[in-house]
């Protein structure tokens, strides 16, 4: 019953903006923090931004820093990763991750993010 569903990838230039959205259902949302992971061809999965509960803390990967906004909306189970300034290297499949202090990780099954010219 436990769901995370991503949506919002697709094809974009180089420089450009992509919002991604992962909705979850099926577990009390509040009580987990929540990430984004990425992973392209030939390369282990990375994590690429996480959200604390209440969204009290964020935390980016180098490559992303200061290009991507991880935010929540507790109301709506959604977690959303605004893109700015897209490179081709960030050409991946991005996933939805949630953990809570349990131990409990949960995994949605990505949404390709396509950049290029």
């Amino acid at each position: 019953q436990v769901q995370l569903v991503e949506s919002g990838g697709g094809l974009v230039q180089p420089g450009g903006s992509l919002r991604l959205s992962c909705i979850a259902s099926g577990f009390s949302f509040s009580d987990f923090s929540m990430n984004w992971w990425r992973q392209a061809p030939g390369k282990e999965r990375e994590m690429v931004a996480g959200i604390s509960r209440y969204g009290r803390s964020t935390t980016y990967a180098d490559s992303v820093q200061g290009r991507f906004t991880i935010s929540r909306d507790d109301a709506k189970s959604t977690v959303y990763l605004q893109m700015t300034s897209l490179k081709p290297e960030d050409t991946a499949v991005y996933f939805c991750y949630a953990r809570d202090l349990g131990d409990r990780r949960y995994w949605g099954k990505g949404t390709l993010v396509t950049v290029a010219s």
